[in-house]
């Protein structure tokens, strides 16, 4: 199964990260400032659209790429300046969560995230099912190569990478 798609919008600077807490009757409590509370549901707006009609409930892999307006810079410039990216997607799989991608974010087992100034502002996702692994081996000779070999369910080849250092 797969699910790929692109949000237009603006996306959020704010983070899950900006939680703030409060003391009731000599206790702490968390609680999201109203900042924080506009995106999640702006997030929820937007996502519920996308939501799967059957959740996954395998291993996936999660590829999101974050497309802030681009002001001075170029179009699809790395954006290496805040919010980070474990940030920014805490609150977006919480809330992948809660509209019903998956029973728990803990499925993404594979993730890439990447920011970028661009033209075109949004958050591009990705969602896909990996198969899966049953072996990886590393080199018992001691070079300086060092190897790893997929052997998938589904394939009948088997597939080496190698890498010299």
């Amino acid at each position: 199964m797969k699910v790929q798609f692109f949000m237009a919008m603006i996306p959020p600077t704010k983070t899950y990260q900006e939680k703030k807490v409060a003391v009731v009757k000599g206790k702490p409590v968390f609680y999201e400032p109203p900042e924080v509370k506009a995106v999640r549901e702006k997030l929820t707006a937007h996502l519920s659209h996308y939501a799967p009609e059957k959740m996954f409930e395998k291993p996936v892999r999660m590829v999101t790429k974050w497309c802030f307006p681009k002001g001075k810079h170029s179009d699809g410039e790395y954006k290496a300046t805040k919010p980070d990216t474990d940030n920014l997607q805490k609150m977006l799989k919480d809330v992948m969560t809660e509209v019903g991608f998956w029973k728990d974010d803990a499925l993404v087992a594979s993730e890439i995230t990447e920011k970028f100034w661009a033209e075109q502002t949004g958050i591009f996702i990705s969602i896909e099912e990996l198969l899966s692994l049953i072996h990886i081996s590393e080199p018992t000779r001691r070079t300086p190569i060092s190897y790893a070999v997929f052997c998938l369910k589904k394939k009948t080849t088997t597939t080496t990478t190698t890498t010299t250092t």
